[in-house]
């Protein structure tokens, strides 16, 4: 009786169809240019990060606690520079116009 294979027989091994590591929130990251700067881009899965609640500074709009989404910072900047972004956002930044920013606590009228 012959030897029962555990992989595929082909080429690749068992590590050939797993899929890449920064197509998954999670997962690894990228750096990106904006803004006339390099932008180190991290997707995260918010699970994490529960209780925790971050604001998308592309839409002003609350990213609530457990929602998949990236964080975003200057290749040279500091912890205080990290961004957390909503995916579709970052993905839009270019397209968005520039608008008056407001602080956190300003009313919303």
């Amino acid at each position: 009786m012959s030897q029962r294979r555990n992989r595929p027989r082909g080429g690749d091994g068992p590590t050939g169809n797993a899929p890449e590591a920064g197509g998954r929130y999670g997962g690894g990251g990228a750096t990106e240019s904006w803004q006339d700067e390099e932008w180190s881009v991290r997707p995260v899965s918010g699970a994490s990060a529960m209780g925790k609640r971050y604001r998308c500074p592309g839409c002003d709009q609350e990213i609530p606690s457990g929602v998949p989404h990236l964080v975003a910072w200057p290749e040279y900047g500091g912890i205080d520079d990290r961004r957390h972004w909503h995916k579709a956002c970052w993905n839009a930044k270019d397209r968005r116009t520039t608008r008056v920013q407001r602080s956190r606590n300003a009313p919303r009228h």
